[in-house]
């Protein structure tokens, strides 16, 4: 559907979120904000990613690695559905605002490319609409990834994407820090509200260089975060949230491995410890 747009910005008043935001607790969307180079944190954000950095002895660049491979990867991957003809984007925990959002790598592919960010952390929020006043085809929605009917229904998403033609949905580090939400079913949920030809973009982290001693420094340093419970997934898990899609190539591998644009060794590829899939919805309905 044509959406009533107006002026095709970013939606909903521009006051900054007061008594709502915790400045005492450290949040994943701004610690990840923090580690891509964005200014929309808190001290405790940065405090809590460089003590994290701190606590893996031998692996001290994970935390900027994973951020900054997820990102590249998500470019890449944006890429890769607009020379589909993908001209939809819904973006789910798309985080703090900062170089190389979808908006801005799509629309300079295609202009008229639309893109709804959804986000339920309301600094990222906050941020993404003062910087996205003004651009046209995109919108902020402050919504719970984990609630997609209320996703699928904001005006937000309804108004702007027509999910009667091909739609990508991009969870990029979103269903690690999910908690107790079976991602299968969630990723279902979305996967039959598109249409066939709708694309699928997957990171999640996995254990590929981080030790067991790492991993449990990380869960710890999550623990006093409002995502405590993450998640590592397995290869096998993977195809299994991706059910009903079928994986482009190179299929699930490590994020500097999916369509480098540069060769990366596998050492270096292993030190993001995420994977990385895109899946083209053939049949909505299977």
């Amino acid at each position: 559907m044509e959406g009533n747009h107006g002026s095709d910005a970013a939606r909903c008043a521009d006051q900054p979120p007061t008594g709502e935001v915790d400045h005492s607790t450290p949040n994943i969307a701004r610690m990840y904000g923090y580690l891509l180079g964005g200014a929309a944190n808190f001290e405790v954000d940065r405090d809590a990613a460089e003590e994290f950095n701190a606590s893996v002895p031998g692996n001290v660049e994970w935390a900027y690695s994973h951020a900054r491979s997820n990102r590249a990867f998500l470019g890449r991957a944006v890429r890769y559905c607009v020379s589909r003809g993908i001209d939809q984007f819904l973006d789910l925990g798309s985080g703090v605002p900062t170089k190389g959002n979808v908006h801005e790598i799509a629309q300079q592919h295609d202009p008229h490319a639309r893109v709804a960010y959804v986000d339920v952390e309301p600094i990222a929020v906050h941020h993404a609409r003062q910087l996205l006043d003004g651009h046209s085809r995109v919108t902020v929605t402050r919504a719970d990834a984990r609630k997609p009917d209320q996703v699928l229904a904001a005006s937000g998403v309804a108004e702007l994407l027509d999910f009667t033609r091909p739609v990508a949905v991009l969870a990029v580090a979103l269903l690690e820090v999910l908690g107790e939400v079976d991602p299968v079913e969630l990723i279902a949920a979305y996967r039959e509200a598109c249409a066939p030809g709708s694309v699928l973009v997957l990171s999640h982290m996995t254990q590929l260089s981080l030790t067991d001693e790492q991993v449990d420094a990380f869960r710890a340093m999550m623990a006093s975060t409002p995502t405590p419970n993450v998640r590592f997934v397995s290869r096998e898990q993977l195809d299994l949230v991706g059910a009903g899609y079928q994986w482009a190539e190179p299929g699930v591998v490590p994020l500097d491995h999916w369509r480098p644009e540069r060769a990366v060794s596998d050492e270096q590829a292993r030190r993001a410890n995420s994977y990385a899939a895109v899946g083209v919805l053939e049949d909505a309905r299977r």
